[in-house]
């Protein structure tokens, strides 16, 4: 029976850990599988390694792989949705709109991006610029730029 390369092993753990990484929430196995990538590289590099000191290896590159991984995360942070997670529509609050039927008695209708919107606010000629304060069941509340 032929002799199975030990850094073909690593390598291959490596792989199984990163599609495992795509498969499985969360982002902790990407750093095992560099680590596993790194460990077959030492062991190609030094083929007489014992099994003992490739999983020494192996163990001390994870701890490396992880903390580096979490200060990256941490420097770097990923801007998320927070509470306006479930509801997108929130996330036009601050934007600026254009008024293109005058608001008056509260209630007109005003432009924004490439839509235009039901609107509630202080009255406004056509083309005046107001920001959206809240949304309320897909009507905009405005407020002045101003304020």
């Amino acid at each position: 029976m032929p002799e199975i390369d030990p850094a073909a092993l690593w390598l291959a753990a490596g792989l199984v850990l990163g599609i495992a990484e795509l498969l499985v929430p969360g982002v902790f196995l990407i750093f095992l599988a560099i680590a596993a990538g790194v460990t077959a590289l030492t062991v190609w590099a030094l083929p007489d390694m014992p099994v003992v000191l490739q999983l020494v290896d192996f163990a001390i590159w994870s701890v490396v792989c992880v903390l580096v991984g979490r200060r990256w995360y941490r420097d770097f942070a990923v801007d998320g949705d927070g509470p306006v997670l479930n509801q997108p529509v929130l996330r036009l609050r601050g934007q600026i709109v254009t008024v293109t039927t005058p608001i008056i008695g509260g209630e007109g209708r005003a432009r924004l991006a490439d839509g235009e919107w039901p609107v509630r606010g202080p009255d406004a000629e056509s083309g005046t610029r107001l920001r959206v304060a809240h949304v309320d069941n897909g009507v905009l509340l405005l407020e002045p730029i101003g304020d």
